[in-house]
């Protein structure tokens, strides 16, 4: 596993986190330059006093501690960083309390299905965490689907509980961002829109990491630009500012359906959507994020 490429970074001490694999188990790790260091490294010199797996980091409301820790204290962490053969990158968590999905939310991506964006409220579903993979897993197209499709996508974290808050107050609830590769077996949706959770609901059909983006690294979210990669060539792309729901309308809407709570994902939705097939490799690229990567197999064959 190559160290991380931090020129897509923004300048100075510039703090990402991700999920590793290391001695068989896996553990949060602040990617650094030179590779990640693990998170009980990190928590060691500052005192003990942090979580050591990303999802209790983020439901204790520790990322924007630590954040200001590495800015001042990065050069501590060198020489402890894990070396590129030992490691492999692994989703961010496995069992966050909610995953929400949004469809059609780039008025390109409907035209492509020939349906209408809406146009008033989001059109989301919700997604079990036992879809859920990590970089460089497999994506297993199921037996029940001849047609599956790969949609690149940004995800929103949830970094605080919140219920009923507006889009002005939505970034304050933030824990960051990450990228996502979510899958449909399109042609059971195309059967009834009825089955909507079944095609978005099976084993591998959730990809995210590797990085956790806290905002301070993003920017201004709606300049990213998303794209859903295919063999190396790129199928779609957009700019987050062609959503119809913006991410911090997507945030406040559905707290005002149900709590969200630390680690709760929202989906943004694709630029597009691309059939997959046995051997392809997809990969959701957004701009100054680390590339999501996976495989395909088709259990059929």
């Amino acid at each position: 596993m190559a160290a991380y490429d931090q020129r897509a970074a923004k300048g100075g001490a510039s703090m990402r986190l991700a999920t590793i694999l290391h001695n068989g188990e896996e553990q949060a790790a602040v990617m650094t330059e030179n590779g990640p260091v693990l998170m009980k490294d990190v928590s060691e010199l500052s005192g003990g006093k942090w979580e050591t797996d990303l999802f209790s980091i983020i439901q204790q409301g520790q990322l924007d501690e630590i954040r200001h820790w590495y800015k001042e204290n990065s050069e501590q962490l060198q020489g402890k960083e894990v070396s590129a053969e030992e490691y492999t990158f692994k989703p961010l968590y496995r069992h966050p309390s909610k995953i929400w999905g949004i469809g059609l939310n780039y008025v390109d991506h409907a035209a492509d299905l020939s349906e209408k964006a809406p146009s008033t409220e989001p059109a989301s579903f919700m997604k079990p965490d036992t879809t859920i993979i990590g970089p460089r897993d497999t994506i297993n197209i199921p037996r029940q689907s001849s047609r599956t499709t790969a949609e690149a996508e940004l995800g929103v974290i949830i970094g605080k509980e919140c219920k009923d808050v507006s889009e002005g107050e939505a970034p304050a609830y933030i824990a960051g961002f990450t990228t996502i590769i979510d899958m449909t077996a399109e042609d059971i949706l195309e059967k009834n829109p009825r089955y909507l959770t079944r095609s978005k609901s099976f084993d591998t059909f959730f990809s995210f990491g590797p990085f956790l983006v806290t905002p301070d690294e993003v920017g201004e979210v709606n300049d990213l630009k998303v794209a859903t990669i295919i063999n190396g060539e790129v199928h779609r792309e957009n700019v987050v500012s062609n959503m119809t729901f913006t991410p911090w309308n997507l945030v406040s809407f559905h707290s005002q359906v149900m709590t969200l709570k630390p680690g709760d994902i929202i989906s943004t939705g694709t630029p597009g959507a691309v059939p997959i097939k046995e051997g392809d490799i997809v990969e959701c690229h957004i701009e100054g994020f680390e590339p999501l990567v996976n495989s395909v197999k088709d259990v059929k064959k």
